[in-house]
C-alpha cells in the first residue's frame, strides 16, 4: 500500500482565516519593520507565523500556538513543528504591499522554492 505524503500548498489565493487575523495583527504591531506575517500551518492544527521585513528577514520572533488551545501540541513541542509537516504556508502582506517582484523574493527567502511540475 502506497502512503500519499501531503504536499505543502504555495498559493498567492490563501489567506489568513479570521482565528489567524488577531495573531497577525499583534506580530504586526510588534514589528514596525515588518511587511508580511509568514503563516505556516501544521497537519496538527497548530501554526507558526513570523512577521518578516523587506529582506525577508524575520521582523520577529517565530510564535507557534494552536486555535483553542492552552498549548502547542506535543508533536510540536517535540520538533517545533518541522518542515515535513507543514500542509499550507504563506504571506499575510501588510498594506502598502511590496511590489510583485519583491513578493516573490521574499516568499522564496523565507518559504523556500519548489519545482513546479
Amino acid at each position: 500500500m502506497k502512503i500519499k505524503k501531503k504536499k505543502a500548498t504555495v498559493s498567492k489565493k490563501l489567506v489568513a482565516l479570521k482565528s489567524e487575523e488577531a495573531m497577525i495583527a499583534g506580530i504586526i504591531e510588534g514589528s514596525p519593520e515588518g511587511v508580511g506575517v509568514a503563516v505556516i500551518r501544521l497537519e496538527c492544527g497548530c501554526r507558526k507565523m513570523a512577521a518578516v521585513d523587506i529582506k525577508g528577514d524575520a521582523a520577529s520572533k517565530v510564535i507557534i500556538y494552536c486555535d483553542s488551545a492552552e498549548s502547542i501540541c506535543d508533536k510540536c513541542k517535540e520538533d517545533n513543528g518541522t518542515f515535513a509537516r507543514v500542509t499550507e504556508e504563506f504571506i499575510h502582506w501588510v498594506e502598502p504591499e511590496p511590489d510583485g517582484a519583491t513578493q516573490t523574493k521574499i516568499e522564496a527567502k523565507v518559504l523556500g522554492t519548489r519545482p513546479t511540475h
